[in-house]
């Protein structure tokens, strides 16, 4: 059975850092792409950052400021300068195309304070 535990979420001040854990078990993920979503009440589920076999992608909205890392099958958001716009429910996913898989941790909420 697959699982994903994410941790790290909180309050924070305007300008503060967190940092997000999503570990994966259950299965190998030698060919997913681990990444962060955000959703916030309204609106649809956005993404964030992704790293997929290596190659790192990022929102806009957060690039220069969010740092994805991998270190085997945990994924991490380091997340700097945070932002009031910053603030959702962040979710950790893991997925293959290949061997056609898609899975979500349970969100974790991260409010930043202005």
């Amino acid at each position: 059975q697959v699982q994903l535990v994410e941790s790290g979420g909180g309050l924070v001040q305007s300008g503060g850092s967190l940092t997000l854990s999503c570990a994966a078990s259950g299965r190998t993920f030698n060919t997913a792409a681990m990444g962060w979503f955000r959703q916030v009440p309204g609106k649809e589920r956005e993404f964030v950052a992704t790293n997929s076999v290596g190659n790192i992608y990022y929102a806009d909205s957060v690039r220069g400021r969010f740092t994805i890392s991998k270190e085997k099958d945990t994924v991490y958001l380091q997340m700097n300068d945070l932002k009031p716009e910053d603030t959702g429910v962040y979710y950790c996913n893991v997925h293959s195309d290949p061997e056609d898989y898609d899975y979500w941790g349970q969100g974790t909420q991260v409010t930043v304070s202005s």
